[in-house]
């Protein structure tokens, strides 16, 4: 659909397409396509594809893609500016990266609104993943001489990531791999963010870090990005299954790595009174669709308990907001909690496992509907989906092991401590976990047995960053664990040889496997 200045909050596309290209022409061109930048130039070739927003399906931009022997050249290329980006002294790669960060924090709003547009975030949420990035990479340059002093970069590192958090976790990393002296190369993320991306890199490269970008098919490329002999540290971002596929391509390899994969994130509720504080985690939770990796999508509750968890629930869900993410109100940003999924065919695959899961016998517990007031008129909604809730879900059903990655929760009834730990763990591994209780005795039970990273005891756990380390369980990470002072030693070495702490494959004999 197209749209006049009037109807959505920052006007139209176009005009915010102009002001990143009056930032960074050599990203954004005037005819509409956006450029990949390796080996010191930014570069037009490849084969245009049309991006568009899931807010609207309205058509915003071209990216060229690449084939696989431009790729290689843009690895290649990429490669031969490590060696001057490493003899830089610590103290000048720090003062680029702060002049990066102050840039980024500049043109935050135009940051924000390419992610309000590209991947349909709310822009008070997309301003504070802005925040976020920035703030979180001037930590780094803060502790650098603490924790990059005597540390040597290990080359060039590509960064295949998901669609969801382009800056904050995808920008993010790459600015602190450079910090430390690598060559940051990463592949846009094909579902959204390609803009908001090439933004922030081109911002980061006019203050003198050497960032890398290209755009392309993940299922084309990831062989020249995994493989490639220059590529010396590959950080992944996404699924389970496409993890799976990057991990089989290392197999041969002998590459620091990162995969931070999917895992179902578990509450827990036992011997609990604290609703106000459920009601807050439920509300807090629901930000941006949940479409996060340390979204809690399975509630494991003590069946006495239902009731009154049942109501907090409810009352959380009037509370959800869902709409455009631009649609104005009054001189303000719309207050919603959450915009379109990435697509509609990810709205139809969760219909689908829903349906699925009725079918063979999981009970309907809570069905939200979209506020046509949150919408512009006659606008396409296919990428929206309201709140749902599901109880006892078959364990035959996909949505018993899988992470939705939405809008979609599912609830269990347990009678036995024993038994809320085996229904939090059905994912064999996660990411976060959290049980709520009022008992520190079931507390100090429950939390070790817990197959997730980070264990929460009535507190929300997320991916954060500094001074505290990040990874995953089981399944749900390979590689590397990242946050603090472990996302530096990911990507860097040290005279003593001691490895970086981590969750390897058993193949990587030259790594500890914890």
């Amino acid at each position: 659909m197209s749209v006049n200045s009037t109807s959505l909050y920052g006007g139209e596309w176009s005009v915010l397409y102009a002001a990143a290209r009056s930032l960074a022409p050599e990203a954004f061109t005037e005819g509409g396509t956006l450029a990949g930048v390796w080996g010191e130039h930014w570069h037009t070739s490849g084969t245009p594809r049309l991006l568009t927003s899931p807010n609207d399906g309205s058509a915003l931009a071209f990216a060229c893609e690449l084939d696989v022997g431009a790729a290689r050249r843009a690895v290649s290329d990429s490669a031969a500016e490590a060696p001057d980006w490493a003899a830089l002294s610590l103290e000048e790669r720090c003062r680029r990266v702060q002049a990066a960060t102050e840039a980024l924090h500049e043109h935050r709003r135009t940051l924000a609104l390419l992610l309000a547009w590209e991947i349909g975030k709310p822009v008070a949420q997309a301003l504070t993943s802005v925040d976020r990035m920035v703030q979180g990479v001037q930590w780094y340059v803060q502790e650098a001489a603490r924790l990059g002093t005597g540390r040597t970069p290990v080359g060039l590192v590509s960064n295949i990531a998901s669609w969801n958090y382009p800056l904050s976790v995808l920008v993010h990393s790459m600015l602190v791999q450079a910090l430390v002296g690598n060559i940051a190369l990463a592949k846009s993320p094909s579902a959204g963010g390609a803009a908001s991306v090439s933004l922030a890199v081109a911002l980061a490269r006019r203050a003198g870090v050497p960032l890398c970008l290209v755009h392309g098919s993940g299922s084309l490329l990831g062989e020249v990005l995994i493989r490639s002999d220059e590529v010396k540290a590959v950080a992944f971002v996404g699924g389970r299954a496409h993890g799976r596929t990057v991990a089989a391509a290392l197999l041969d390899r002998r590459k620091r790595y990162m995969l931070e994969m999917e895992g179902v994130n578990a509450y827990g509720v036992w011997d609990f009174s604290d609703w106000a504080l459920l009601e807050s985690h439920l509300t807090k939770g629901y930000e941006y669709g949940k479409q996060r990796c340390t979204a809690y999508a399975r509630f494991v509750i003590q069946r006495r308990l239902f009731p009154q968890f049942l109501d907090t629930y409810l009352r959380a869900m009037s509370q959800i907001r869902v709409g455009h993410p631009l649609k104005p109100e009054g001189d303000s940003f719309p207050k919603l909690t959450y915009g379109p999924l990435i697509s509609g065919g990810k709205v139809r695959s969760l219909q689908a496992r829903v349906q699925e899961a009725l079918t063979l016998g999981a009970v309907p517990i809570f069905q939200g509907a979209l506020d046509p007031n949150n919408f512009l008129d006659d606008q396409d909604t296919g990428a929206y989906l309201a709140p749902t809730a599901l109880l006892n879900v078959p364990r035959r059903s996909a949505l018993y092991h899988a992470e939705p990655f939405g809008p979609l929760d599912t609830f269990v009834l347990v009678d036995t401590l024993d038994e809320l730990i085996g229904e939090m763990n059905v994912s064999r591994g996660s990411l976060v976990a959290t049980i709520g209780t009022d008992a520190a005795a079931v507390a100090a039970e429950v939390a070790p047995r817990l197959q997730a990273f980070k264990v929460g005891v009535n507190a929300l756990r997320s991916r954060g960053d500094r001074e505290e380390p990040f990874g995953g369980y089981g399944e749900s990470w390979q590689g590397c664990f990242v946050g603090g002072e472990h996302l530096i030693r990911a990507v860097t070495d040290d005279a003593s040889g001691e490895p970086p702490l981590g969750n390897f494959m058993a193949h990587s004999a030259t790594l500890i496997d914890l």
